[in-house]
């Protein structure tokens, strides 16, 4: 039997093109948590944990995700069966509570090293692909209106995207459709227009700001409201046309039942980090089909390694119908794997090969890695 025999985590710091501005935070880097699980046999897995803007955005931060997985989540699994995920995932559940970017990094490689052994991909392990590719939007978060528009019409002309989604929320409600509204009319029918506002809004706010975006010829809002006010939620998804997704407020399958429960949204954005690892993000999206929700592929801005990781698994989702925004690699200044994803098309294609599909560039990790590499190892006999 093989065994899980070493744990590494490793921070990395790596800049971005450009200031990506969300309403409570603008991120000039992206930090990412890697995970490399050794095991018996010789063979290893590798995986991520990303999250945005640091503690501003949720509960979990870089330095507490390396100090979740190699002070509770790493003795539990040292010794244990390789090939047992479930039990892992089940274990980690009783282990940690919360954390679950740290949790999905782990389980990223328990994963890619299953389907190493076996010689399959990822998404072999989860039925299969019925996809060899899906469309990617692009977020646009400059803040400013012309940036904005030169950015989305070169995006279209390379055919690289179609699908842009802008992150608002830090100016007035008015200001911010009007920038909106500037766009789309820029783009017209070329591509989708849809806005992200991350739970910054009040409800009055955003029933004077759906109904302006709406007019706008705005398709869909994110979390226009903290993602606690699920009433709130639930009146403006009855309330208007425009398609109401829920974004911060599915932290895993029991807030997606919640969710569907309250009918607080038309959309869910379903996240491999913030469900908690690629088996509860399959949970979200089997309540959301079962509900008649539109689902999308949403991102925590990882590298490429995460990134390939989730497409495993939505190429395995029948009807994507909102597509996705696996785009995280395309907003970092170097891609860290050594076999870089493929935009092209509007699309992202979905990689081959066993395991996730992602090698690392070990040029690329050593010069951006934060600190020494920190690892925990099974004692032998154990």
């Amino acid at each position: 039997m093989t065994k899980i025999d070493q744990i590494e985590t490793l921070i990395l710091d790596i800049p971005t093109i450009r200031g990506h501005v969300l309403s409570m935070a603008t991120m000039r880097t992206q930090t990412a948590v890697l995970v490399r699980v050794k095991f018996s046999d010789g063979s290893e897995g590798i995986g991520e944990g990303t999250t945005i803007g640091g503690l501003s955005y949720g509960p979990e931060s870089p330095e507490g995700i390396q100090s979740a997985i190699e002070t509770y989540i790493a003795p539990g699994l040292l010794g244990r069966n390789s090939d047992d995920v479930n039990g892992a995932i089940q274990l980690i559940d009783k282990l940690v509570k919360g954390n679950r970017i740290a949790k999905t990094a782990v389980e990223i490689a328990l994963w890619d090293g299953l389907g190493k052994r076996l010689g399959v991909p990822v998404s072999q392990l989860f039925g299969g692909a019925v996809h060899e590719r899906l469309p990617v939007a692009w977020t646009l978060a400059s803040g400013n209106s012309e940036t904005d528009i030169a950015e989305a019409q070169q995006m279209i002309e390379t055919r690289r995207h179609n699908v842009f989604k802008l992150k608002i929320g830090k100016r007035a409600v008015r200001d911010d459709v009007a920038h909106v509204a500037r766009i789309k009319e820029a783009v017209g029918d070329a591509a989708s227009v849809r806005v992200d506002i991350n739970t910054a809004w009040s409800l009055q706010d955003a029933r004077w700001g759906l109904r302006g975006l709406q007019e706008a010829g705005c398709e869909l809002v994110e979390q226009p409201v903290p993602a606690r006010y699920r009433r709130a939620m639930a009146e403006l998804t009855r309330s208007y046309e425009i398609a109401v997704m829920a974004d911060e407020a599915l932290n895993g399958p029991e807030d997606a039942l919640e969710v569907v429960t309250a009918q607080a949204a038309d959309v869910f954005a379903v996240k491999i980090g913030q469900s908690g690892g690629l088996k509860r993000a399959s949970e979200v999206i089997a309540i959301g089909q079962a509900a008649g929700l539109g689902l999308y592929g949403g991102t925590m801005l990882e590298t490429g390694l995460s990134t390939v990781a989730a497409l495993q698994l939505f190429s395995t989702v029948d009807d994507l119908a909102w597509g996705t925004e696996l785009f995280g690699p395309l907003l970092l200044t170097e891609d860290i794997l050594a076999n870089p994803i493929v935009y092209r098309d509007f699309c992202v294609e979905i990689p081959h090969g066993p395991g996730i599909g992602a090698t690392l560039d070990p040029d690329k990790i050593d010069f951006f890695r934060r600190d020494g590499r920190r690892s925990m190892k099974a004692v032998a006999g154990e």
